[in-house]
C-alpha cells in the first residue's frame, strides 16, 4: 500500500453534454487513478445527494482532500472511503456531493489497482472463473425519462442469456439494437435516440413489445443462443402519489391493477427481469409481485428494486424483511463509494438477491462498474448497447474476458 500525495477534481462533460466531475488521485511510489462521475436523470428520491459540480469540486477540495493527502492509503478502499464519510459527515453526502464523492472514491480504487500491478476487478476482490461474467443488459427501446414523447415504459432490454461470452452477448446486443432501427423503419416510424442509445420512437408501449420481440426473435435466429426481454419500468415515473395511480398517457392504473399489469407483461413476454415496476415506497406491492413471479416457472423473473433499494443497505434491508424483490440495482454513484455498493452487494447476495451493477443515463467514458460487476460475481450489468460512453464498458467487459 501506499499513501496518497496529491488529489485533484476538475469539472469535464458527461455524455449529455453536462458537467460532471472528475478526479485524480496519486500516490507517493506513482500510482495513479482517474474517474468521472455519472449522473441520472430518472433519480430515487432517496439517493445520495448530487450537488451542483462546482460545488461538489469546492467542497471536496476544503473537506475531503485534506483528509486524504498524507493520511490515507490508496490500497485500501475501506480507509479511503472511511475518510470521504468522515469529511461529508452526513448519511447523504449533502456536503461534498455524492458526485464528488464517487470519482475519488474510484480514482483512489484504480491508483491502488495501478501500485499493485493488478487489473482493477481483482485489486476490488474479484477472482476469475470463466463461466461468471455478466450477462449485459441492452437498452434497446426508450422513453420515460430518458426520451420526450416515447414510451411510457422507460427501458425495453435485450437479455442474451444463453450466450457462450461476453463478447458475444455484447455483439448480439448490438444487433438487436439495429434491427430494432429496421423494424421501426419498415413501419415508417421515424425516431432519434434516448439518454442512452436507445431507439426513442413514437409509439405505445404495446407497439415496442410488437417491435423488440421481432427483433430478439431475429437476432435469436442468427445467433443461434437464446435472448430475451426484460424491462425498466422506472414506477416512481409512472406513479402519480396525489391520486394514487400509474399514469400512461390517458390511462390510469391503480396499484393492485399495476401488479397485475406487471404479471401479465411477464407472462406474455416472458420476462427475464422487471426493474421498478412499481413505486419506490411500495415495498409491499414489490413482495406481492416477487411472490408470484420470482420463484417457480420455467426460470424465475428478476424483480429488481432501483428507486426502491438505492444501492443502500438499510433500504435493502427492509426489502429483505418483507420479501420485496429479488434483485437489487447498484449504482456507486447512487450511494457514494465503492464501499458502500460493495456492501450492498453482499448483503445482497447473502439474502438470496441478485446483485444487478449499473450505468446511468448521464455516463462517461470511465469503466470502473465493468471491473466492479466482474469483481463482485454480478449475474447482470446494465450498460446500454451503443454510444461511446456504454460501449466503454461493453468494450472493457471483452477486454477482461480476453485477457484473463
Amino acid at each position: 500500500m501506499t499513501l496518497v500525495t496529491d488529489v485533484r477534481l476538475r469539472r469535464v462533460l458527461d455524455s449529455r453534454g453536462n458537467p460532471t466531475v472528475e478526479a485524480d488521485v496519486e500516490t507517493e511510489s506513482g500510482g495513479f487513478g482517474r474517474a468521472k462521475a455519472p449522473s441520472g436523470a430518472s433519480t430515487g428520491e432517496y439517493e445520495a445527494v448530487e450537488l451542483p459540480v462546482e460545488e461538489a469540486i469546492a467542497a471536496a477540495r476544503a473537506e475531503a482532500v485534506p483528509r486524504l493527502v498524507g493520511e490515507v492509503y490508496a490500497g485500501d478502499q475501506r480507509e479511503v472511503d472511511a475518510a470521504l464519510h468522515a469529511a461529508d459527515g452526513t448519511d447523504d453526502f449533502s456536503t461534498i456531493g455524492a458526485n464528488s464523492a464517487v470519482a475519488v472514491s474510484m480514482a483512489a480504487a484504480k491508483a491502488g489497482a495501478d501500485v499493485a500491478g493488478l487489473p482493477l476487478f481483482q485489486h476490488l476482490g474479484g477472482t476469475f472463473r470463466g463461466d461468471t461474467f455478466p450477462v449485459p443488459l441492452g437498452n434497446v427501446v426508450g422513453g420515460g425519462e430518458h426520451a420526450a414523447d416515447a414510451t411510457d415504459i422507460q427501458e425495453f432490454l435485450a437479455a442474451p442469456v444463453g450466450a457462450p461470452s461476453v463478447e458475444e452477448a455484447v455483439f448480439a446486443n448490438a444487433a438487436v439494437h439495429s434491427a430494432v432501427g429496421d423494424l421501426l423503419a419498415e413501419r415508417g416510424v421515424a425516431c432519434g435516440k434516448g439518454d442512452e442509445g436507445a431507439w426513442a420512437p413514437s409509439v405505445d408501449d404495446s407497439e415496442a413489445f410488437e417491435v423488440v420481440a421481432e427483433a430478439v426473435s431475429r437476432v435469436e435466429d442468427d445467433v443461434g443462443f437464446e435472448i430475451r426481454l426484460g424491462l425498466d419500468m422506472a414506477g416512481a415515473e409512472l406513479y402519480d402519489a396525489s391520486s394514487g395511480v400509474y399514469r400512461y398517457g390517458d390511462r390510469d392504473r391503480t396499484p393492485d391493477e399495476q401488479v397485475e399489469y406487471v404479471l401479465g407483461l411477464v407472462e406474455e413476454y416472458d420476462l427475464v427481469y422487471v426493474e421498478d415496476p412499481l413505486d419506490e415506497e411500495d415495498f409491499e406491492g414489490f413482495a406481492r409481485l416477487t411472490e408470484r413471479v420470482g420463484s417457480g416457472r420455467p426460470a424465475p423473473t428478476l424483480v429488481c428494486g432501483d428507486d426502491l433499494f438505492v444501492t443502500n443497505v438499510e433500504r435493502l434491508e427492509r426489502g429483505i424483511e418483507t420479501g420485496a424483490g429479488n434483485s437489487i440495482l447498484v449504482k456507486p454513484n447512487q450511494i457514494g463509494t465503492l464501499t458502500d455498493a460493495v456492501d450492498a452487494i453482499e448483503r445482497a447476495v447473502g439474502a438470496g438477491y441478485e446483485p444487478v451493477v449499473s450505468h446511468r443515463s448521464g455516463e462517461t467514458e470511465d469503466t470502473t462498474i465493468a471491473h466492479l460487476a466482474v469483481a463482485t460475481d454480478a449475474p447482470y450489468i446494465k450498460t446500454g448497447t451503443v454510444g461511446g460512453e456504454r460501449t466503454a464498458k461493453l468494450n472493457e467487459l471483452i477486454r477482461i474476458e480476453h485477457n484473463t
